[in-house]
């Protein structure tokens, strides 16, 4: 029996670790959440954490342990597994006994939810009320899923005693097999582009497969920013009989972590496509599914399986919430960085949740400090930037690398060397000191580069380890935190009861600041993105830079004219249908004079 989901909205993957323990805490009340599980040694450290403190019998995984990576993840996925059901069956007890928290169960489900409805006329009823409520709550409540995010690009090969192992242990492979071994059933997401191995790798479990039933076990999300890359994806697996249950479409710019710009194809008309195209995806995967499937003689299916289209990055008000869900007919949208102020919901450190409520919109940033090279949404002060300048006041640069998950760059060694380590950074500041013909700027600007990379192995887990006391071996990396920019227009610490209402609209946690509209805000990063490329190209320009950027304007363009026709036909936005209007001519007249350089003849 599926049920649909209790609410529209689910807590994207935040950073490697402020997820960590999310469905742990949120999803007895039915709210989906996402674990990173490319760091076996955080999940082994919160699995002894949580061990102790619900009296389980877990045992220690050591590094010694054959397969140790993919074992540790599957035993904190089964152990959240069976924490999240304990808790889920104590709550439908309480709700069932307690009328105030059935009360305050139902003030938190979505207004138009046929759950919350039958809860009310329910509670309203005089007679049977606890064999009836009972029933229902049976009946109808489920807990929220525990989906796993795994980042396609962090597969590092892995060695043993100087031997390279089978690709089998390469880091993500290890994370999929821990997750296709585990009890969930749930999804895994794959974000950060394609890597055809490691989507191979998947025909490897039966679980990714429909059953008799036409039921997945375990399905497959894929994180895009835009229409194409998900068809090539989507027909990538069909073509192995692996169905795509979700595609999450997120904001190139405004959103937490690494931040993959598209060529200037802004979220609205991105997410219009999806809308007139949805069916071209599933008759096109299903036709390439079936195929495969019977090649391969598993279960077919006649029908197409369920596809939904969510969408995430920068949401902040209940109207846009409301407008994603009714205009695009998306499945939910994903609220992330504006849980990081909700203590219940996330696991983040007093000093670093104090520095998000504090900092303002100058203070979040699109940085150079991820060592995948890939641009990493941040913001300034945290812990780990300011013991990083003290270490370079003393002449020191780069990280121990203790983890090396990001160990990737082969340049100086095939086991790989992260660019952010001690290392890597020392061999390249040699180089470039050694470069004589370099002008001071030059020099400045190139050793910049080098020694922005932060070690985010361990900065993105510090927090969960300051939260629960848990004590942090090796060197002093203090926290780096990866926010989305819309974090900017919160400002103060907020219960999961509320924040839930705050996205369904029955309360409103936002200061009285002028926040524009979600596309507006994007629209403005994706300009200045455009602007802060151009500056920073080399003097000799390319044929191909020109033309990228040629492209990155026109997409920019007609997506204003999408925005312009898009609020004035929408019955959403209406107050402040005039500021929007304003901004968008303002943001045409300053894209139309930005002037793309030309080729030199």
């Amino acid at each position: 029996m599926t049920h649909k989901p209790l609410h529209n909205f689910h807590i994207p993957v935040m950073g490697l670790a402020y997820t960590i323990d999310s469905p742990i805490r949120v999803a007895q009340y039915g709210i989906s959440s996402v674990i990173s599980i490319i760091d076996d040694e955080i999940l082994e450290k919160m699995k002894g954490f949580y061990n102790k403190k619900f009296n389980l019998d877990y045992f220690g995984i050591s590094t010694k342990t054959e397969d140790y990576r993919a074992k540790r993840i599957t035993a904190y996925l089964d152990m959240v597994d069976d924490i999240v059901n304990e808790k889920f069956e104590s709550f439908k007890q309480e709700i069932t006994k307690n009328k105030e928290a059935l009360k305050n169960f139902i003030a938190i489900l979505p207004n138009t939810s046929d759950l919350k409805t039958g809860l009310q006329n329910l509670v309203s009823q005089k007679d049977n009320l606890g064999s009836g409520i009972k029933n229902f709550i049976e009946s109808n409540l489920k807990p929220g899923s525990i989906d796993v995010n795994i980042m396609t690009k962090v597969d590092k090969d892995n060695y043993k005693k100087g031997e390279q192992l089978p690709v089998m242990f390469n880091d993500a492979h290890a994370s999929l097999r821990g997750f296709a071994q585990s009890k969930l059933s749930s999804s895994m997401v794959l974000s950060a582009g394609m890597n055809p191995r490691l989507y191979s790798y998947i025909e490897e479990f039966d679980d990714f497969f429909p059953d008799q039933n036409g039921i997945l076990k375990k399905k497959i999300i894929l994180k895009v920013s835009d229409f194409r890359s998900a068809m090539i994806q989507g027909n990538f697996l069909a073509k192995k009989g692996l169905w795509i249950s979700e595609y999450r479409i997120e904001s190139g710019l405004n959103c937490g972590g690494h931040a993959f710009a598209t060529e200037g194809m802004l979220l609205g008309p991105i997410m219009e496509e999806f809308k007139q195209k949805k069916n071209d995806l599933i008759q096109s995967a299903h036709s390439l599914m079936i195929a495969a499937l019977e090649q391969k003689g598993k279960h077919r299916v006649s029908a197409p399986l369920e596809m939904k289209i969510t969408v995430q990055g920068g949401v902040g008000t209940s109207e846009e919430h409301e407008f994603l869900l009714e205009n695009y007919h998306v499945d939910s949208v994903g609220w992330g960085s504006p849980f990081l102020l909700v203590p219940e919901a996330t696991s983040v450190d007093t000093e670093t949740r104090n520095l998000l409520l504090k900092s303002g919109e100058k203070d979040f940033y699109l940085s150079n400090i991820s060592p995948l090279g890939v641009p990493f949404n941040t913001v300034r002060g945290t812990s780990n930037e300011v013991l990083k300048e003290r270490k370079e006041a003393a002449g020191k640069y780069g990280s121990s690398c203790p983890k090396k998950l990001l160990a990737l760059s082969k340049e100086f060694s095939p086991q790989g060397t992260c660019t952010a380590s001690k290392k890597y950074q020392d061999i390249k500041l040699k180089e470039l000191k050694a470069d004589q013909e370099l002008t001071p700027e030059e020099f400045n600007r190139k050793k910049t580069e080098i020694t922005d990379k932060a070690c985010l192995c361990v900065g993105l887990v510090n927090a969960a380890y300051m939260e629960q006391n848990l004590e942090i071996k090796g060197e002093k990396q203090g926290v780096v935190i990866c926010p989305g920019p819309n974090l900017a227009f919160f400002d103060k610490e907020v219960s999961l009861s509320e924040m839930v209402k705050h996205i369904y609209g029955n309360a409103n946690i936002l200061p009285d600041n002028q926040r524009p509209n979600m596309f507006i805000n994007e629209l403005k990063m994706y300009i200045d993105y455009l602007k802060k490329e151009i500056a920073g190209s080399s003097a000799q320009i390319t044929h191909s830079q020109t033309k990228k950027w040629n492209t990155f304007k026109k997409n920019m363009l007609e997506g204003i004219d999408y925005y312009h026709h898009l609020f004035n036909t929408s019955t959403f936005f209406k107050s402040g249908l005039k500021t929007i209007d304003l901004q968008l001519q303002e943001y045409q007249l300053m894209l139309t004079a930005i002037e793309i350089p030309q080729v030199d003849k």
